[in-house]
Formats: C-alpha cells, structure tokens, sequence
C-alpha cells in the first residue's frame, strides 16, 4: 500500500522544525561547545518526555525575507523531572541568533499559562541576541507580555532561568523576575546595554565578561543564584534545585527517605564556637553539621558572603536555612546581605519550605555609607519579609545576637514559632564592651586603670545580662540546648509545626520597604 502523501508531508515538515536554522549554523553552535536548543531540553528533562507544542509556528518575517523557521527561534514543551511535570521553553540561536519576535513571545507565553493552570514549574533556557529588531514594537510589546506574566506567576509556580547564552537589554528583566538563576561560566552574559552602546554613549571600552559576566553576576551585583561551569552541568544544577520546591504554592515539597540518622548528634559542634568572643568561627560548618549529610545547596554563595542562604533536607524534609558567616565581616548585617537573605526568605514562604535561621551578628554594619545607602531601608525589608512568613520557623542562637541583627533575624516575637540558644549565646541590646562604655563611662574614666576597669564591668555585665539564662528567664529563647542536641532538636520541632496554620489578615498585598 503506497504511503499517504499527508504523511509523507507531515514527516518532512518535522524534519524542517528539527534542523532549527539549518546544519551550517547547527555546526557553528557545537563548534562554540554549545548545544542546540532541542539538545538542551532533552538533557534537562527525563529521557524521553518531551513533548513539543507549536513547532510549526513561523513569524512574519519569514515573508519578506523568504526564510520560512519553523518554530521562530524557541523549542516549547512539556515534559518530566524525577517523574514531575514541568514547562520549558528554549531558544534557539541557529534561528535569527535567538531573537525575540511577536510569535515567539506568544509561544513563551502559551507555555507559561500552561504551567500556571496546571501547578507545575516552568523553566527558561535563555540565548538570545534580544528583540527581533525587524519587528519593531511588536518584539517589545512580546517582552512585556512576558514580564507581566513573570510577575503574576511569582510565588504560584517556581520559575528558573538558565542562562546558556546571551541575554541582553530588557530581556534581562524576566531572569531578574524569577525565582533562581544560573548562569554557564565563560559562556553566559546579562546586561541592560551592552559593550557597543557604552562604547557609544561614554566612550568607555568594556568585554561582555567583565560587563555582565557569571563571575560579575555571582560576586558584584547579585542578579545570579548559581553558577555553572558547563551547559550540563547547568541543567543538572535546575533539577537538583527542583528537587527541593514543590510543583506549585498549595502542595508541600518532595519528601525523601533520609539516608542520615534523624537522632544523630556532632559531638564536634560542642566544641565548635571558641571561648573568646572575638575569634571567629565558620558557620558553614555548623550547617553541614546539622542537616542531612551532602543535603545542602548555598544560594549566591559569592555574593553577600557575611550571610548564608540555601536549601538542605532535615530528617528528608525540604528546609530553607538563613545564617550569618561569623567567618566574614563577623557576620555583620549590611545592605547587600539584608537583601539576600529577604529574597530568600519570601521564595521559602511562597513555596511552603520551612526556614531554619542560625544566628551570629554582632549588628548591622556602622558607617556614613551604609546610611546613606539606606541600611534602614533594606534591613526592614529582611523584618518584613520574617514577620510576613507564615511557614514554620525555628531560630538557633549560636552566638552574638546584638541589638536590630537579634530582632530582624527571625526573634521570637516576630512570629518565630521555636527559638533556641546555644549555652554560647549572647543576646542583648549592645555587646558588652560597647554598653560598659556607654553606662560606666564616667567610672572607666575615673578609675586608676581605666582598661582594667573597663573589662571588669564588661565582663560583670556579659556575666550579667549578655548570656543565654537572662533572655530565658524573660521568655526569649525557648530552651538553651547543647549544641550537638541542634539536630535532633530541630527535627523534632520541625515535625511538631508541619500542620501549622497561619493565615494572614485579609488584604490585597502588603508594601514591603523596596
């Protein structure tokens, strides 16, 4: 029986939408050690569950200049990550070097409904050149089309970006939008103006690496979560990501059998935080200690690093875990580390993921700068964004908790449901050398040797007021644990809160300090 010409036509119009924008360019993409847009979803997604939608769409463009693409420069679709479903949509830079059209952004934003109504995550795979400048307004009212709909979908749907290529102008704005970033080192870029337009416009020569590089994004300007150093690499980093969120904000996160014992106890930690109060210690040894074992996944680790933010497991449960770095800066709290740890906290509370805040700061950091900068300004953003939380949270108090840094980090009165301190604890208005000053000032200055006198009264007052039993008997901390019971401890409050339920007054959104 001879084959259906309708068949034949369908199989030929398949191969067109495959070959994207033809072997040559194809070529030109793995010569850069790049994958092509297709290669790249099925290395993200499980083998075999991709299924396409529109790939026959073409743009307007094709009519005037006779290069018909199927497709029009981006692969979307569905398929699975760990048997979940998810959306995605890729560019395709063999196409018009990725550049957005008019069709192309109906394309995105089709799949972008589509992850919304369904309650499944949607991810970005971005190479683009920008708009389509053929189109004019048409490509800047699709980015628009995309932006708004970044913004509606945020907190209902986990939205990631992975940045495989360039993503330059106001395309920048929908990564910016989403809830992680990761970017290829060497090989991904993000910028409003690029090298040209400042060369033009201040005669300033600048590379697009040391413009809007990963290492700029990652370290400098925090517009990065992630780095990568490979495309796969990259892709690996959003499912692992994934495996932590939950498909959408009503359902809760993935649970995994622990490998770890949940009554394990470090023995190490008892030892950990030294007698001096001015020597440091490193707090990421305090989280590894405390989670499951090789669970935990640091958020913009180069960026901000007096503050630690990323996801872990405990006892096989999703957690977001916010801490200072006693190990820089001691841990002080200023503008950029205020900033990173608020995002933070708002993506856990938008996803149902349980906060865990382990606190070392001796305050927000001092200086014309930071006030001028708006230090009053961020730092209310990170006490917004504790308070408005309604996930269950638990405090650590290893070390200093001075002043605003003991209020803002997740105090118990800031709807903290379990607070613990650590014998190690200091928690007061002021350390105690900086209050003896202030209270003891006139004896200091009269006494025979002002220094001895000095650290006598400070350590009178540490005795006193800076330590774990003083804030206990008022009703501050909950309990003071050794430090190698935190684990066990935090498991067990954990699962003590995990039908916690605390609705917000009715309203139609707050006004976070921005």
């Amino acid at each position: 029986m001879p084959e259906d010409p309708r068949i034949l036509q369908l199989r030929q119009m398949r191969a067109k939408a495959l070959a994207g924008g033809g072997a040559d360019k194809i070529a030109k993409q793995h010569a850069k050690g790049k994958l092509t847009a297709r290669e790249r979803v099925e290395t993200l997604l499980d083998l075999g569950t991709f299924n396409e939608l529109e790939p026959f769409i073409t743009s307007e463009l094709s009519e005037t200049t006779h290069e018909q693409y199927l497709g029009d420069g981006v692969v979307t679709g569905y398929g699975t990550i760990d048997g979940r479903v998810v959306y995605v949509y890729a560019q395709d830079f063999t196409i018009f070097g990725g550049a957005l059209s008019e069709m192309q952004s109906h394309k995105i934003c089709r799949v972008m409904d589509l992850a919304m109504r369904n309650g499944a995550p949607c991810i970005a795979l971005l190479d683009s050149g920008g708009a389509r400048i053929q189109e004019g307004v048409k490509a800047l009212g699709g980015y628009a089309e995309i932006f708004r709909r970044n913004a509606q979908y945020s907190g209902v749907v986990p939205q990631i970006s992975v940045m495989l290529g360039p993503c330059a102008g106001g395309a920048a704005y929908s990564p910016a939008l989403q809830d992680l970033v990761i970017m290829v080192e060497k090989q991904s870029f993000m910028f409003l103006t690029g090298p040209e337009v400042i060369k033009a416009v201040t005669g300033e020569v600048v590379d697009s690496e040391s413009l809007g590089g990963s290492e700029i994004h990652m370290c400098v300007s925090g517009v990065a979560h992630l780095a990568a150093a490979s495309e796969v690499e990259a892709l690996q980093t959003a499912r692992h990501f994934l495996s932590y969120l939950p498909s959408n904000n009503v359902e809760n996160p993935p649970y995994f059998p622990p490998q770890d014992d949940p009554a394990r106890m470090d023995e190490a930690l008892n030892h950990l935080v030294p007698l001096d109060p001015r020597e440091p210690y490193v707090m990421h040894e305090v989280i590894e200690s405390v989670v499951d074992a090789g669970s935990f996944l640091e958020i913009q680790p180069g960026w901000a690093r007096n503050a630690v933010v990323g996801l872990a497991r405990i006892g096989g449960h999703s957690v977001g875990i916010v801490a200072q770095e006693p190990a820089v800066m001691a841990g002080v709290i200023d503008i950029d580390a205020s900033d990173k740890m608020t995002r933070f906290v708002r993506m856990c509370d938008c996803f149902n993921i349980p906060l865990v805040t382990f606190v070392d700061s001796p305050g927000f950091l001092p200086g014309v700068a930071q006030e001028h900068g708006g230090i009053i300004r961020h730092g209310a953003k990170l006490l917004y964004a504790y308070s408005e939380a309604t996930v269950p949270k638990v405090t650590v108090i290893t070390r200093k908790a001075y002043g605003g840094a003991y209020v803002v980090m997740s105090s118990k009165y800031l709807g903290t449901d379990v607070t613990y301190a650590w014998p190690s604890a200091e928690i007061a208005v002021l350390g105690a050398e900086g209050a003896v000053n202030i209270l003891y000032r006139r004896e200091i200055e009269a006494a025979a040797n002002p220094a001895a006198e000095r650290l006598r009264l400070a350590e009178e007052y540490r005795a006193r007021f800076n330590n774990p039993y003083f804030a206990a008997s008022t009703g501050y901390v909950d309990d003071i644990i050794e430090p190698k019971e935190t684990r066990p401890k935090i498991i067990a409050a954990l699962s003590a809160l995990r039908d916690k339920f605390a609705p917000a007054p009715p309203r139609k959104h707050g006004n976070i300090p921005v």
